[in-house]
């Protein structure tokens, strides 16, 4: 998500691990083979993807994916990839909800075959907006589409967080439940200041973001709302789209049970995360594209919930993202990649808009 070098995301080795699936696949369809085994250039740096075929007389050739949990060797982004959690979290919403979640076809809990836990999945045609680049660069088909076609994505995407919200029953996400004490607003913080403690166990702290976490006490939702299913992932980064409207909802190892606004938050940041990023370096980027303005009044009118506290999750999702960014920083550390500066907020890419945002002037 940044202009340096895509950090390193695994130690496996291709190759082999193209082998060992066409080995397992044959445990599951006998007489299958994988072919076209590829590791797409825009793989994820948390759980990895692969792409192939699988030839088999029944059915016809068929285009898979397959989500397979991270490599430990490659100082993970998260502390546990629950590849289980992740399998029955698309099966709840392809099940109990019209959001178009890609078919998955099979789980595997032993990590012997691969190395790690995996699930199989349909994969579905399409294109998606580039992290990297951002999509908020000039030169990629996003950025060149016009306002109107633009306008239609934005409302099919933020259409897709109200009909999970609204359609999906929480008596069938229960195992989503985060563990702790208090509502599901004060779970996911907690959840949060843990995964914080992971990162820098042994490191460098972050006075930034501890002051974030202080500064969301005092912000704290007198009223969190009602708990939700929440994508957790919720950018149009993880979204496979047919021409502008949704084709696939992909990325579901951050979901959780949480207020609407979690969600909300997360997606309205995540843009402008990557609009700072191209109005820095020079270019206009997208600025009326996913204005906060504008997703609030969309889902409200979608819903009939008006989304509250909009500056406590603003910023709870820059935090948010600012733990992932130094867990990813010192993750270059260890390879080798970058060396850690005296000033360790500076690691956050997004550091100035988090200080801001602490400050309460961000979004003067």
């Amino acid at each position: 998500m940044t202009t340096a070098p895509r950090p390193r995301t695994s130690t496996r080795d291709p190759e082999d691990i193209a082998r060992r699936l066409t080995a397992w696949l044959g445990t599951r369809l006998p007489g299958a083979k994988a072919v076209g085994v590829t590791v797409p250039a825009s793989n994820g740096m948390s759980s990895e993807t692969l792409l192939f075929d699988i030839e088999h007389p029944e059915p016809p050739l068929r285009a898979c994916a397959l989500r397979l949990a991270a490599d430990p060797a490659a100082y993970t982004v998260f502390p546990v990839y629950d590849m289980v959690r992740q399998y029955r979290t698309m099966r709840v919403v392809g099940e109990h909800s019209d959001l178009p979640v890609p078919k998955v076809l099979w789980l595997e809990e032993d990590p012997g075959p691969l190395g790690a836990p995996f699930f199989v999945m349909e994969r579905v045609e399409g294109r998606v907006p580039p992290d990297v680049m951002p999509y908020t660069y000039e030169g990629n088909w996003l950025h060149a589409a016009g306002d109107a076609e633009r306008e239609l994505l934005e409302a099919s995407s933020v259409g897709l967080l109200a009909r999970l919200h609204d359609q999906v029953p929480l008596r069938e996400a229960h195992f989503l439940e985060l563990p702790g004490e208090g509502d599901a607003l004060r779970r996911h913080v907690a959840a949060q200041r843990a995964y914080y403690a992971w990162v820098v166990d042994g490191l460098a702290r972050s006075p930034l973001i501890e002051d974030a976490f202080d500064r969301l006490e005092h912000l704290w939702p007198a009223d969190p709302g009602p708990t939700v299913l929440n994508w957790g992932d919720a950018r149009i980064g993880n979204v496979v789209y047919d021409g502008f409207e949704p084709a696939a909802v992909l990325d579901w190892e951050m979901a959780a049970l949480a207020p609407r606004e979690v969600d909300l938050g997360w997606t309205i940041y995540l843009h402008r995360f990557f609009q700072d990023l191209t109005v820095g370096f020079g270019q206009r980027g997208l600025p009326d594209f996913f204005r906060r303005d504008r997703v609030e009044t969309r889902y409200a009118r979608l819903t009939g919930h008006t989304p509250r506290d909009m500056d406590f999750h603003t910023l709870y999702a820059a935090l948010r993202h600012a733990v992932v960014m130094l867990r990813v920083a010192y993750r270059q550390v260890h390879f080798g990649e970058a060396v850690v500066p005296a000033d360790p907020d500076t690691l956050i890419l997004h550091h100035g808009s988090l200080r801001a945002m602490v400050q309460g002037s961000y979004w003067d």
